[in-house]
């Protein structure tokens, strides 16, 4: 059965409650999320591409071409990929960079970063590639650095996702672009049930199947749907000093990639 989820509220704001924060379903302590959401992806690192493969049926590829092109990434431009996880973007943004460009592959797991170095040197993706241990609230750049930043399926996991998109607009150059790749809420009523149903019950059991490991892959679940909707999202962009601040649905919403500009 679909579980239920508490309120929509992205971080507890109630008296008496501002040190705790959601851990899928869950109420924890704020400074313990970070190592919570650290033994999930320690757990699922090693199987984190077939996984990727089996729960989108292969379509998250599309999704992350799609951000690709609207990076509007050029030779010799240098761009941040966050929790860039196995080097997906990061092997895209490589390319389109060239030798005298800059694409930094970050992420605040250690296992996922040496899953990402060690896919993307096997594929001989070396020169313009630097590897950072980094936390998306406290990114370990200096300002107006980047022409462009992404984060794909990165933010719900952030503790608090407002500072996290203040640093990453930090920093941004002044015309540099954040690209947010997140799951976000289907349009339609009868996909959302049907994507609930398919959540919550065959996504736990493919990760007990395939990686040893239902509970991980039912936080990712639980974890989707306490992220912000696309319109939240947006506003939050826009507070974190974005302008022109869009989204694009996928999958009927399935996934949304948000995009805004430092002005």
């Amino acid at each position: 059965m679909t579980q239920q989820p508490p309120s929509p509220d992205q971080e507890s704001s109630a008296p008496g409650q501002d040190d705790t924060t959601h851990f899928g379903y869950s109420s924890v302590p704020r400074d313990q999320k970070a190592g919570q959401v650290a033994e999930v992806f320690h757990s699922v690192a090693g199987k984190y591409d077939l996984m990727n493969d089996l729960m989108s049926m292969g379509i998250h590829r599309l999704w992350k071409r799609f951000t690709i092109e609207l990076s509007g990434v050029r030779p010799g431009h240098r761009v941040l990929d966050i929790a860039g996880g196995t080097g997906d973007l990061t092997m895209k943004f490589s390319d389109l960079v060239g030798p005298s460009g800059q694409v930094v592959l970050a992420d605040i797991n250690a296992s996922m970063l040496q899953v990402g170095r060690s896919r993307l040197i096997d594929r001989g993706y070396a020169g313009n590639i630097e590897y950072v241990q980094a936390d998306a609230e406290r990114l370990p750049f200096p300002d107006n650095h980047f022409n462009a930043v992404s984060i794909a399926f990165g933010l719900r996991n952030v503790t608090d996702k407002d500072q996290a998109l203040r640093d990453m607009t930090r920093v941004l150059k002044p015309g540099g672009k954040l690209m947010v790749l997140e799951f976000s809420k289907p349009t339609n009523p009868l996909l959302s049930k049907i994507y609930d149903n398919y959540s919550f019950n065959a996504l736990p059991l493919m990760g007990q199947l395939i990686a040893g490991d239902s509970a991980s892959y039912q936080y990712l679940a639980e974890s989707i749907r306490m992220h912000p909707d696309q319109e939240t999202l947006k506003a939050m962009m826009d507070a974190a000093g974005l302008v022109n601040t869009k989204y694009h649905n996928m999958t009927g919403g399935i996934v949304a990639l948000h995009v805004g500009i430092k002005p």
